[in-house]
């Protein structure tokens, strides 16, 4: 919203940015002068985020789908440059966790978990390639600066240090660890930095577990069971040293530090935002 914010100019991409923490990231990128290309697996929570961020002066669309459908990662691409005539962020945010301990993890289970935590963010990145690697050209070309561009993914502690009835989406959170590395040696010759947030306890309806019963949510048509014991939760919160989960804003807060000019040689790193807690 702001012309003369720290991104004023920039173009991002946001997955899963209906609700949550997405949604704080979209309008975090946003307030500082940021357009966002705003996704989530449903159309309604993605039009709602854009419609907020619009009525404050901001700049955003909507793309909704799943991220894990074919041909996703190229219209998602192509709705940033067809949209807002570029691609300088892109935050690969979407995701949910399906437990199971591994003798009763089904092989559903385990590829819904490494598709959505890994093969979308790839898939993503492969399609943003030709994007960037064409602009940097033209601007080399015409004898312009080649400004610094950002991918920031998103893991988990999970992903750092395991946690048990994880397999699947702790394989995948690592997994990305190794992707924003190896992206960081291939995409550094186009100014590109790429780094991971790990969240820690972060409150959102993934770990919020409603009064009176088990929390869930309707991914794809299946009903996945999500939150946390609240006796769990409290015993978890207690071994944090900040005493407390975290909040989506302060989650967000901690992607948009990759994103500014103050991270432009900070790259292949991986920032837990967890309060403190460590493995």
């Amino acid at each position: 919203m702001s012309p003369n914010g720290t991104l004023a100019g920039k173009v991002a991409l946001v997955s899963g940015a209906g609700r949550g923490i997405g949604q704080q990231i979209a309008s975090r990128l946003v307030a500082e002068g940021a357009a966002v290309v705003v996704n989530d697996l449903d159309a309604a929570p993605a039009q709602q985020t854009v419609d907020q961020l619009t009525a404050a002066g901001g700049r955003a669309v909507a793309y909704p789908g799943s991220v894990t459908a074919p041909g996703f990662a190229d219209g998602f691409v192509a709705a940033a440059v067809e949209a807002f005539g570029g691609l300088d962020i892109i935050v690969n945010n979407a995701g949910y966790t399906w437990d199971n301990v591994i003798q009763k993890m089904t092989d559903e289970q385990w590829e819904a978990m490494l598709g959505v935590h890994l093969t979308a963010p790839f898939r993503i990145l492969r399609a943003a390639q030709p994007v960037i690697s064409e602009r940097v050209r033209a601007a080399r070309a015409a004898g312009e600066p080649v400004p610094c561009r950002k991918v920031v993914n998103v893991s988990s502690i999970a992903g750092l240090g395991g946690n048990a009835g994880q397999a699947g989406y702790a394989a995948a959170k690592a997994g990305i660890v190794g992707l924003t590395k190896t992206l960081a040696k291939e995409w550094g010759r186009y100014n590109v930095t790429v780094n991971t947030v790990a969240f820690g306890m972060i409150d959102t309806r993934l770990t919020s577990t409603p009064a009176g019963g088990d929390g869930a949510i309707e991914i794809e048509g299946r009903q996945i069971k999500v939150g946390v014991n609240p006796e769990l939760l409290g015993t978890l919160e207690a071994m944090i040293p900040l005493g407390r989960s975290g909040t989506p804003q302060e989650a967000a807060g901690a992607v948009y530090l990759f994103c500014t000019p103050d991270s432009d040689y900070v790259s292949a790193q991986t920032v837990v935002c967890g309060g403190g807690f460590m493995f």
